[in-house]
């Protein structure tokens, strides 16, 4: 889903947040030029062509980072911009200096361009959770027929003027220090279940697909139109940039390839085509094949169709829904095994075709107590079960490690010992 930007203020960078995002600047431009940054860069090149190298291991944090950061000072700029640019570069110098999985370092900074996004027409109603980091309820608001008739497709407009400030600004700041590039939307992304049930509400998704299978197809096909018509409008504006390098893509993967941009690339006008595209139906895990592949992998398709590369999968189990999803998605490069995944049965039939995205329980690291030992037989024994896979190995969702950051950089340590065997 492309990401709106609704405002933007150009806030004055100066003084004491200035010398210290130029001093974190500096240091992830050393980190950046390090020899195994392009090391890994050509292990990724390599791997999202589908060359076995060693499995490659990537870590993301996400709910844990309040932890990792506990144990760090806090942050020291005011205002967005300044914290915005100085949590990318603390996470990135995080990277390098605790985490150091196989997530290359670059010496860029990315500045944002700035777009604006019409709504649906019918808007999710959420209830913030009583606690922190406790789960938001959906209030229904597609309760009948006429309600599906307010939804409407997004229209989207780029604001040049503050995405041409905003560069400015970020190259008068860091420039000297890092390649300053403006960014858009780099990849495509759609989950319309997820879109679906917070209009509708999970019970009523899983009964709408018995009892009024055709409001489900309707109203996911309206979405799908919209996110066609978002990704069209940002291409046909100038807005996309390529996301070929150390790019989040998929459910946890880097970019890095050498078959995007398409051959015809002018060398500017980065279309849909360019990109690495994804979508996922999480909340379909327990539901059959047969209507996995109807509800869908059938709308999916239209929206996947735009891009170059695609990627599939999130948490949702899908070692009983293989044959659908390789027919279904077109140029399918990475499909996610989540932990609940039978992996030998996916190792037999994806073979090299794809790349096998494995995602191993995060459990593991929020345990009562740290087990080294288990987490190096658990990645043993599922290397030796991928044997004749492109294998990349992503920790994810990690939403604890009961305070102890160690836990991570030693997972880390070992998957990547471990890699090397294999």
């Amino acid at each position: 889903m492309a990401t709106a930007v609704k405002s933007v203020q150009i806030e004055p960078i100066v003084g004491e947040d200035r010398s210290y995002l130029r001093d974190l600047a500096c240091r992830v431009a050393e980190a950046a030029n390090r020899p195994e940054q392009a090391e890994r860069a050509s292990l990724w090149r390599r791997h999202n062509g589908l060359e076995r190298v060693r499995p490659l291991v990537l870590v993301f944090p996400e709910g844990a980072w309040r932890e990792l950061w506990a144990q760090e000072p806090p942050m020291r700029t005011r205002g967005n911009r300044a914290r915005q640019i100085e949590r990318d570069l603390r996470v990135r110098l995080y990277y390098a200096e605790h985490l150091r999985d196989d997530n290359v370092i670059e010496p860029v900074l990315a500045s944002p361009i700035v777009t604006h996004q019409t709504g649906w027409g019918l808007e999710p109603r959420k209830t913030k959770p009583a606690t922190p980091h406790g789960a938001a309820h959906f209030e229904p608001v597609l309760l009948d027929d006429a309600d599906a008739d307010k939804l409407t497709l997004p229209e989207v407009t780029v604001d040049w003027a503050a995405t041409e400030a905003l560069h400015a600004q970020t190259c008068e700041l860091l420039g000297d220090i890092l390649a300053i590039e403006k960014q858009g939307p780099c990849r495509g992304g759609f989950a319309p279940l997820d879109h679906y049930l917070q209009l509708r509400g999970i019970d009523r998704l899983f009964l709408d697909l018995c009892d009024r299978p055709d409001l489900v197809h309707r109203v996911i096909g309206t979405l799908t139109d919209g996110q066609i018509r978002i990704m069209q409008a940002l291409e046909r504006q100038g807005a996309l940039t390529l996301g070929n390098r150390n790019h989040y893509v998929g459910s946890g993967g880097t970019g890095y390839t050498d078959a995007l941009p398409g051959p015809d690339f002018d060398g500017e006008h980065v279309r849909t085509k360019d990109l690495w595209g994804f979508a996922t139906a999480q909340i379909f895990s327990e539901v059959s094949p047969a209507m996995h592949e109807e509800f869908a992998l059938r709308h999916e398709k239209r929206f996947l169709d735009l891009f170059g590369l695609n990627c599939y999968g999130c948490c949702e189990p899908l070692h009983l829904k293989l044959d659908a999803v390789l027919r279904h998605v077109p140029r399918l490069r990475r499909l996610s095994i989540s932990p609940w995944a039978d992996v030998a049965i996916c190792a037999e039939r994806l073979g090299r075709n794809c790349i096998f995205s494995w995602k191993p329980n995060p459990a593991i690291l929020a345990g009562e107590t740290w087990d080294p030992d288990a987490a190096r037989r658990q990645l043993r024994a599922f290397c030796e079960a991928t044997r004749g896979n492109v294998v990349e190995i992503v920790m994810k969702d990690t939403h604890t490690i009961r305070g102890q950051p160690h836990r991570m950089w030693e997972w880390v340590r070992i998957a990547k010992e471990v890699a090397l065997d294999y």
